[in-house]
C-alpha cells in the first residue's frame, strides 16, 4: 500500500506539502488591493514602495561608498569655485560669459533678461547645483541600475521645484509682467487656475479643446464605417483620386487616445495625405471601455481588432494583399499579429510599417521608471478597483516625463504670466484619451514591458510562440529623436528580430510630433537607410552616423515605398463597404466610438 493511502475508513491526506488552511486568500488580496487603490489617490498612482525601495538602494550604497562621498566634495568644492569666479567676474564686466549652460532643450534661462544680473547669478547657480546632484545620484557602487534611474529622476523633479524661473520673485520675466499689468497677471493667472481646478473635478476637458471637436475641426476626412463590433469601428475613407493603388492601407492607431491623431486638421491629416496619394484608406477607431470590460485581454485586442478589421477588408477588396500600419501600441500588437500570421501561413500583409512602436522592451526608456513589479502591482490595484486604467490615473506619470514643458512652463505662464497657452489641434487630441481595460493592460505591463515576452519568443498565440522572424513581409519603421514613450533606439532593434527587408526612417520630433510630420512643416527633417535581410546589421548609432540626413517630410518617403511595393497598375477605387459580404456603410466618418466619453 503506498505510503500516501490512508488506512480504510480514515479521510483522504492532503499532501505534505500543502497547506490545509490554504483558500480564501483571494479575500485577503482584496483587502490589499483596496488599500492600494485608495492610497494611489493620494500618490497620483505612483507606487510609495517602489520609491522607497530605490531610495533605500541608493542611499545605503552612498553610505557604504567613502570614496565616492570624497568625490562628491570635491566636486561641489569645484563648482563652488567656478560660481565665485563667476560672480567675481559678473560685477566687474556686463557680458561675463556663463560658466555653465543649460542642457539640450532647457529652454527656462534662455530669454533675454536671464542675461542680466541678479538673475544669470541665480540661473547659473541653479544649474551647476543641478550638475552636482545628476554625480550624486549616478555611479554609486552597486546601485541597481532601475533604481539609479528612479532617485536621479526623482531628485531632478525636486530640484525642479525649486528652479528660479519657477519662482515669481526670482522670474525676470514673471515681475516685468507684473510692473506692466500692475498685478493684474496673478488675477488673471489665480482665474486660470480656478477654471482649470474646476474643469478637473467635473471631468471637463481642458480649456480650448472644445474648438477641436472630431467631425469639426479635427477628423474631417470623408469617409464610412463599414465594421463594427465590441471592441472596433472600421472607417473606409473616400477617394480623391480616379484611380488608387491596388493594395489598400489598413492603420492600427493606439488604443491608449483616439484614432484621430493621424487624421487631424486637413492641413497635418496622415490618413488625408495618403488619400490624395491615391491610396484606399482604412483605419480602426476603437472602443473607449467601461468597467463591464474589464476581462478583455490583449488577445481580443489582437482578434477583435487586428484580425476582424483584416477579415473586412479583405472582404471588400478581395483577392489582395493588404499595407499594414501600427502607430504606438497599435504597431506592437500589429507586429504580434503579423507574426502569428506569419507562423499560421496567412500572407495577406504586403508590407508592415510600424510608427513609434516598440518590439523589444528591454530598453523602453523613460516610461520604464514607472514598471517595476512594485509599481506593476500598485497598478493592478487601480484598475483592480474601477475595472479599467483611466486618463487621470496615467496624466501624472506622463507629465512627470517632460515636466518642464508640460508642468512649470504652464504654471509660469498660464497662472504667474496669467496668460491661456494657445490650444492647438495636437493639444486637445491629447487631452481625449481613452481608458484601458484591467486584465489586457495587465497582460500588456507584465508580458511585454516586464518579462518581454515578444522579443524573447515566449508570447503565445492560438498554442504556438510568435516569432517575429517569420515576417517576410517587407517592412518601413520610424522612430522619433526625441521620444519620450518609445525611444528611437529601442524602436530600432526590429533589426535585431526580424530576417526581412527594412527600411529604417528617424525623423525630428517626439512622439507625436514627429508621427505629424506634414510637408511643409518647417524645421523637420529625417534619416533613412535601407537594409536588406541579407545585409549585416549595424548598431543603432553607427546606423544613425552613416545614415543620409534629408530636410522635410518622411511623409513622403512612405508614400513613394507603398507604391513600391504595391501592383504596378493603378485600379478604380473599391466600393465603399461590401454590402453582399455583411460589410455594409454605417455611419460618416469619424463614427460614435470617438464620442464615447
Amino acid at each position: 500500500m503506498d505510503a500516501r493511502t490512508p488506512p480504510k475508513g480514515e479521510a483522504p491526506r492532503p499532501p505534505l506539502n500543502v497547506d490545509p488552511d490554504e483558500g480564501g486568500g483571494e479575500a485577503y488580496r482584496a483587502i490589499d488591493r483596496m488599500r492600494e487603490a485608495l492610497s494611489a489617490q493620494v500618490t497620483g498612482g505612483l507606487s510609495p514602495a517602489a520609491l522607497a525601495l530605490a531610495f533605500y538602494d541608493w542611499s545605503l550604497h552612498l553610505a557604504m561608498a567613502p570614496g565616492k562621498r570624497l568625490e562628491l566634495a570635491h566636486k561641489a568644492a569645484r563648482k563652488s569655485a567656478r560660481l565665485l569666479t563667476y560672480t567675481a567676474s559678473a560685477m566687474a564686466q556686463h557680458d561675463t560669459p556663463p560658466c555653465i549652460e543649460p542642457l539640450p532643450g532647457d529652454r527656462r534661462f534662455s530669454g533675454d533678461m536671464w542675461a542680466a544680473q541678479p538673475f544669470a547669478l541665480w540661473s547659473q547657480a541653479f544649474l551647476l547645483n543641478q550638475q552636482w546632484w545628476h554625480g550624486v545620484t549616478h555611479k554609486v557602487p552597486g546601485v541597481a541600475p532601475h533604481h539609479e534611474d528612479v532617485v536621479s529622476f526623482t531628485m531632478r523633479q525636486l530640484l525642479d521645484v525649486f528652479a528660479p524661473s519657477n519662482n515669481p520673485f526670482t522670474n525676470p520675466e514673471v515681475i516685468a509682467k507684473t510692473i506692466e499689468t500692475g498685478g493684474q497677471n496673478f488675477v488673471n493667472g489665480f482665474k486660470n487656475w480656478c477654471d482649470d481646478v474646476t474643469r478637473h473635478m467635473t471631468g471637463r476637458p481642458e480649456a480650448g479643446t472644445e474648438r477641436f471637436k472630431p467631425g469639426e475641426a479635427v477628423a474631417l476626412t470623408e469617409g464610412r464605417v463599414v465594421y463594427r463590433n465590441h471592441l472596433i469601428e472600421l472607417i473606409q475613407y473616400s477617394p480623391t483620386t480616379e484611380t488608387v493603388c491596388a493594395e489598400p492601407v489598413l492603420i492600427v492607431p493606439a488604443w491608449i487616445m483616439k484614432y484621430y491623431i493621424l487624421d487631424l486638421s486637413p492641413e497635418n491629416s496622415l490618413v488625408r495625405y495618403l488619400v490624395g496619394e491615391g491610396h484606399t484608406v482604412f483605419c480602426i477607431s476603437w472602443r473607449n471601455p467601461t468597467a463591464a470590460d474589464h476581462d478583455l485581454t490583449l488577445e481580443d485586442y489582437r482578434r477583435m481588432g487586428v484580425m476582424d478589421a483584416l477579415d473586412a477588408v479583405s472582404a471588400i477588396v478581395p483577392d489582395t494583399k493588404v499595407h499594414a500600419a501600427g502607430y504606438c501600441l497599435g504597431g506592437t500588437l500589429l507586429s504580434i499579429a503579423a507574426g502569428a500570421m506569419a507562423r499560421a501561413g496567412d500572407h495577406r500583409f504586403a508590407s508592415v510599417t510600424l510608427l513609434a512602436a516598440q518590439t523589444d522592451f528591454s530598453e523602453p526608456g523613460e516610461l520604464a521608471l514607472f514598471i517595476d513589479p512594485s509599481q506593476m502591482h500598485y497598478l493592478e490595484s487601480m484598475m483592480w478597483n474601477r475595472g479599467y486604467l483611466s486618463a487621470d490615473q496615467m496624466a501624472g506619470a506622463f507629465q512627470l516625463l517632460r515636466s518642464n514643458d508640460l508642468v512649470w512652463s504652464r504654471l509660469v505662464h498660464d497662472y504667474m504670466m496669467g496668460e491661456r497657452t494657445p490650444m492647438i489641434d495636437l493639444m486637445a487630441w491629447n487631452a481625449d484619451s481613452t481608458r484601458m481595460p484591467y486584465r489586457m493592460h495587465a497582460e500588456y505591463l507584465q508580458r511585454l514591458y516586464l518579462d518581454n515576452d515578444l522579443a524573447a519568443g515566449r508570447l503565445v498565440i492560438d498554442g504556438r510562440p510568435v516569432a517575429l522572424q517569420n515576417i517576410k513581409a517587407p517592412m518601413f519603421v520610424v522612430g522619433t529623436e526625441r521620444d519620450h514613450v518609445a525611444p528611437w533606439h529601442s524602436v530600432y532593434k526590429i533589426h535585431y528580430l526580424t530576417d526581412t527587408d527594412v527600411t529604417f526612417v528617424l525623423t525630428s520630433g517626439g512622439h507625436n510630433a514627429g508621427i505629424v510630420s506634414e510637408p511643409g512643416h518647417r524645421h523637420r527633417h529625417y534619416r533613412k537607410a535601407f537594409k536588406a535581410f541579407t545585409d549585416p546589421c549595424l548598431g543603432a548609432d553607427e546606423w544613425r552616423a552613416s545614415a543620409p540626413l534629408h530636410e522635410g517630410s518622411w511623409w513622403l518617403e512612405w508614400s513613394a515605398w507603398l507604391r513600391e511595393h504595391s501592383s504596378a497598375e493603378p485600379v478604380a477605387p473599391p466600393s465603399m463597404g461590401a454590402r453582399e459580404k455583411v460589410y455594409p456603410p454605417l455611419e460618416a466618418a469619424p463614427g460614435t466610438y470617438v464620442f464615447q466619453r
